[in-house]
């Protein structure tokens, strides 16, 4: 197996255990209390990391051999789910241990992902990309989303340990694949002296004043806040407006995975035909639409339906966005870079779980698909100017062209 195929089934197989603890945490969380922020506290403890650990991350994947601290990653994640597993198995575990479980993990896969999503331009060139992205984030939304929702709810069912133990096995085998990788892939770009501060900062300089990265970040942020409260209290929602129990909680989830698949295999062939700036506003245009949908109806199918074309949006502009930032980013910045990008886009995460949780408990479990619906129509007048074809294809050649960035160098120019 080449570098890509041990990357891609790590992935993958990281994909299915992160899927299996995302559902098996909130119907355990369910199971303890009914408090719609009590439950969302728990997505707030899941994305914490996420914003907090963001920006040192970044700087350690860019000094640190991706190999092994992708191994360490997953090690600490095996570790934790397996504990956790313990604990519910002999009746001792309670929404302040739940919630401490996923900070730790939390901090574990902020940086698995970082690790991960940075070594792809090291195993593929320059021009597969964008077909490479669509295959990773197709398998990991199969995973994540299809057959992970379905199993944790079935699996929940059976017993509520049985999920997390079946994680802590997932990613001890993901440690093993990716301690197997070539050197070349963990490859450390030097900082001469640099401090992790100063790293830190030069990253997040870099982003700032990269105009259609910028943008992109920002909007990514925004329509985040609407996303995290949606799936802060989706299990509320399910169980109490849709009337589905813990499997037909998964199976609706899996709906996500169905759009999800087909959007990552058509990305590439979609954004030949109608350019990156296109799909990316009318992935925001289809976001929109999706909660309002949302909150209009009743039905278990139209919810799942819905939640398909979303599932369907998020992939394709996930995968444009993160060839975009790997084409545009110096080598040497990737990590920083991407490091602060996810810093914004799960700031967004984390501040819309805790919103959700608010909005549901004194307006009604509809009431975030409502605020959803319109913060996204905002955005997306916001950020129509700039996502356009003309300049990504402007800053595409700039990139290409621009002296002095080859891989483990900084470039602070602008394409403003």
């Amino acid at each position: 197996m080449n570098d890509f195929g041990k990357l891609w089934t790590a992935g993958t197989i990281s994909s299915l255990g992160d899927g299996v603890t995302v559902v098996a945490g909130p119907l355990l969380a369910a199971a303890l209390t009914r408090d719609p922020v009590q439950v969302a506290g728990l997505m707030v403890a899941e994305q914490l990391p996420m914003v907090v650990f963001t920006l040192p991350g970044g700087a350690i994947v860019d000094r640190v051999d991706r190999r092994l601290l992708m191994s360490a990653a997953s090690v600490v994640r095996f570790a934790c789910l397996g504990a956790l597993a313990l604990l519910v198995a002999t009746g001792q575990a309670s929404l302040p241990v739940l919630y401490a479980i996923f900070l730790v993990i939390g901090c574990a896969a902020v940086l698995y992902e970082n690790a991960s999503m940075t070594a792809v331009p090291a195993v593929v060139g320059p021009d597969e990309l964008e077909r490479a992205n669509g295959r990773i984030l197709a398998s990991r939304t199969l995973c994540n989303s299809l057959l992970a929702p379905v199993a944790a709810g079935w699996l929940f069912t059976m017993s509520p340990w049985t999920p997390f133990a079946v994680d802590a096995v997932a990613f001890a085998v993901v440690a093993v694949l990716a301690r197997a990788l070539s050197r070349s892939v963990g490859r450390v770009f030097r900082d001469s002296g640099v401090t992790l501060r100063a790293a830190i900062a030069e990253g997040v300089r870099w982003l700032l004043r990269h105009r259609l990265l910028r943008t992109l970040a920002v909007t990514v942020a925004l329509s985040n806040v609407t996303l995290g409260a949606m799936m802060s209290i989706m299990v509320l929602v399910a169980q109490e407006r849709l009337g589905l129990g813990s499997v037909g909680y998964g199976i609706l989830l899996a709906g996500t995975a169905v759009g999800g698949i087909i959007g990552g295999l058509i990305a590439p062939r979609v954004v030949r035909r109608l350019g990156p700036g296109t799909v990316f506003r009318l992935d925001l245009v289809v976001e929109a639409l999706t909660q309002l949908g949302l909150a209009l109806t009743r039905d278990a199918v139209a919810a799942g339906m819905i939640i398909a074309t979303l599932g369907l949006h998020l992939i394709v502009f996930s995968t444009v966005s993160a060839s975009l930032r790997a084409t545009l980013t110096p080598s040497g910045l990737l990590g920083r870079v991407h490091s602060a990008y996810r810093l914004l886009s799960n700031g967004g995460l984390l501040l819309g779980a805790a919103l959700g949780g608010v909005l549901g408990r004194y307006f009604g479990l509809t009431a975030p698909f409502w605020v959803g619906a319109v913060l996204v129509s905002a955005v997306t007048l916001w950020a129509w100017r700039v996502l356009n074809n003309r300049d990504i294809h402007a800053a595409r050649a700039a990139a290409r062209s621009a002296v002095g960035c080859e891989p483990g160098t900084t470039d602070h120019r602008t394409h403003d």
